[in-house]
């Protein structure tokens, strides 16, 4: 969510929706979800069986929440019965079907739980086996990235793994194949088991660290935002080059982010690498603190951002200009890796400099989902129920802020290149690094396509690959798409 008034922005987040990738009045309403210190998140509470936490109480509460700062208020149908919907999610689906419809809003708004959101954003405390998964155009289930902390990465699972069968146990190991010709890729959502700590799941896999069949347990973990090695300087033929990759903007990255930017610095680094193929979104604040890291060379009079609520809401409305760092870079030429899992805030710090950079700003691998919305939270605390609503928009210093399909028709350049799962990322012969090292170096390079990426948040069109996600999607799965 974003917002500008200073009671709002310490939980203002941009927050993508990993579903998207997927096989994708009880109680009273604080005026903002303030971000606490939590550690592993819990499960779920099951609302209180009283009057203020009953099914129609709830909804009567989101709807509420919805016509006071929904951005899109000329959406909202009338007359909709909140009796003909058996929870509250299928009924702020209804909600926000009009605005849908019209790409504004893809499941954008949403109903979580305050524990397990304020746990992930303080500290990515989440529970899981910890590898991103996704589909290849054979139906393949590999492995994207693996979280060197939790316990896919403890147990030695590598990017470019294949996991051919999951079962409970190894007499009831089910193929990938079989599952997904008798389910769908929802089914493999369902074979992998609930996101609860102690799930354990047999695996049989192939290709990268060779053939094996390995049991894994889900644990809580706190997800790191920038992993071992993900920030290093390439020397590309005598031209140092700085990479970053960063997983999810969430307030642990702030550190993370001003240490490699200092490296970056004392190196004389101008030219950088941005990897956010996979970063879902996440905190403003941390969005605008990467701006300002990359923004050494920008006065303080140039806008990065602009949020922008609906007319009546107008006093939320904020700009916020560039505050170099003492860590900040002056970056003249600036290659971001982003792919369709690439949404909200990522989008963001891109968007915000192509006013300045233009062409020497240039998107590497395909077209990004586009977000140029964000939430903002509404909590029912009794119920533990916190309204991720759709309330501002999002524009760069020249008021651009219309990307629903996609940064590719936006930028001034491109560059196609595809995921290489058979290298590491940042490795400089890994297929996306190489293009953005080729961009950097002024090399000529075949544009991206400005296709929309679909909509779709229960059903996966996989081309060459995709990301698979979760039907519901937890707090880290839509910051971290592919995760599980």
């Amino acid at each position: 969510m974003i917002i500008t008034s200073p009671a709002f922005r310490p939980f203002v987040s941009l927050i993508a929706l990993a579903a998207m990738l997927s096989g994708c009045g009880g109680g009273g309403a604080s005026s903002v979800a303030q971000s606490g210190t939590s550690s592993a998140p819990s499960a779920t509470p099951t609302p209180a069986a009283s009057a203020g936490c009953s099914l129609r109480a709830r909804q009567d509460w989101v709807a509420a929440q919805m016509q006071e700062w929904y951005l899109f208020p000329e959406t909202l149908p009338t007359g909709l019965n909140p009796a003909s919907y058996g929870n509250v999610d299928d009924y702020l689906d209804a909600l926000t079907a009009t605005a849908r419809g019209q790409r504004k809003d893809r499941y954008f708004t949403y109903l979580t739980s305050i524990a397990e959101e304020n746990a992930y954003y303080d500290s990515g405390a989440t529970a899981g086996f910890g590898f991103r998964l996704s589909l290849d155009g054979a139906n393949r289930l590999l492995i994207a990235e693996s979280f060197e902390n939790a316990p896919a990465g403890l147990a030695g699972l590598q990017r470019g793994t294949e996991i051919v069968a999951i079962g409970t146990t190894g007499a009831n190991l089910r193929t990938v194949s079989s599952i997904i010709a008798s389910e769908g890729s929802d089914g493999l959502t369902t074979a992998l088991g609930p996101d609860t700590s102690g799930t354990a799941r047999v695996f049989q896999l192939a290709g990268i660290g060779g053939d094996r069949t390995v049991t894994i347990t889900k644990a809580d973990y706190d997800l790191q935002p920038v992993g071992p090695g993900d920030a290093r300087v390439i020397d590309d033929n005598g031209t140092k080059v700085g990479y970053i990759k960063l997983r999810t903007f969430i307030s642990t990255a702030d550190d993370q982010l001003r240490s490699a930017f200092a490296n970056f610095r004392t190196q004389g680094i101008t030219q950088i690498v941005v990897d956010f193929r996979y970063n879902g979104g996440g905190l403003l604040s941390t969005a605008e603190l990467m701006g300002n890291l990359l923004g050494g060379n920008r006065s303080t009079a140039d806008v990065f951002d602009h949020v922008s609520f609906r007319p009546e809401k107008a006093s939320n409305n904020t700009t916020a200009f560039f505050a170099p760092q003492p860590q900040s870079i002056s970056a003249t030429r600036i290659a971001f890796i982003g792919m369709a899992g690439t949404a909200s805030a990522s989008e963001l710090v891109i968007n915000g400099f192509v006013p300045y950079l233009r062409a020497n700003a240039g998107l590497i691998g395909t077209n990004t989902y586009g977000k140029p919305v964000g939430q903002i939270a509404r909590d029912n605390a009794g119920c533990d129920d916190r309204l991720r609503v759709i309330a501002l928009s999002l524009q760069n210093a020249n008021r651009q802020g219309d990307y629903y399909d996609g940064l590719a028709s936006k930028v001034e350049a491109s560059c196609q290149a595809t995921d290489d799962l058979s290298r590491p990322m940042g490795d400089p012969a890994e297929a996306s690094t190489r293009q953005a090292l080729d961009f950097l170096a002024g090399r000529a390079c075949t544009p991206i396509g400005g296709a929309p990426v679909s909509a779709a948040r229960r059903s996966l069109a996989v081309s060459p690959a995709a990301l698979l996600g979760s039907t519901r999607p937890n707090a880290a799965q839509r910051e971290v798409p592919g995760l599980f």
